[in-house]
């Protein structure tokens, strides 16, 4: 073959090209020639790769919401500690108790009142559910009279709208149950100022403490 009619590298590529274009099979030939296993294997280690970071991503996300859980478990145990003079004090209180907490079972007495309310129809169970699941509550007097009075105390890191709920609606039914005065309190490390409006309006006081509560 003479020079002239040896093709350029630009028209040699160009002829592979369209040869490849219409012969896929040889396109995979090429492939299995030029590249390596391991290029060859790239895009099954890639879907690998991201179905990793995806399960990562669920893992984080997971212990996040664990962690959060036993932040918020760590609040409540030193609350349970030092509610009865956090209350006393910022309610003027007088002989307060814990009747209810976490880690302290409520009474007989306690528990058999708020279950005859509900089996006379004075309480929904729901209420009595939420009497049940109410984080603390504390039985106290008034300094002023020395009228018996009762707190329902939600607490959570982060203060929001639900706990507000949730504590009126047990503050409500305590009073239901005993027809004695009750609080309705929340105690947290933040709440916003659109919660605080809601708590006012409501009538439900909050008690923000230190993180080094």
């Amino acid at each position: 073959m003479t020079a002239e009619q040896q093709l350029n590298p630009e028209s040699l590529v160009a002829r592979i090209i369209a040869e490849l274009q219409a012969n896929p099979h040889a396109q995979r030939l090429l492939l299995r020639t030029l590249l390596t296993n391991e290029f060859l294997g790239m895009p099954a280690r890639l879907d690998r790769i991201e179905k990793d970071v995806a399960e990562l991503k669920a893992d984080v996300a997971e212990l996040k919401t664990d962690v959060g859980a036993l932040k918020g478990s760590d609040l409540e145990m030193k609350v349970h500690r030092r509610i009865l003079p956090l209350l006393s004090q910022y309610l003027q209180l007088r002989r307060a108790r814990i009747m209810q907490s976490a880690v302290h079972q409520a009474p007989d007495d306690f528990s058999e009142t708020v279950a005859t309310a509900a089996d006379q129809g004075r309480i929904t169970v729901d209420q009595e559910r939420r009497i049940t699941a109410t984080d603390i509550i504390v039985r106290a007097q008034r300094q002023s009279d020395h009228a018996p009075i009762w707190i329902a105390v939600e607490v959570a890191n982060r203060l929001d709208v639900d706990d507000l709920t949730r504590s009126r609606a047990s503050a409500d039914t305590l009073a239901a149950v005993f027809g004695e005065n009750t609080f309705a309190m929340v105690v947290g490390h933040r709440i916003d100022a659109a919660d605080r409006e809601r708590a006012d309006a409501a009538g439900v006081r909050y008690l923000e403490v230190p993180e080094r509560f």
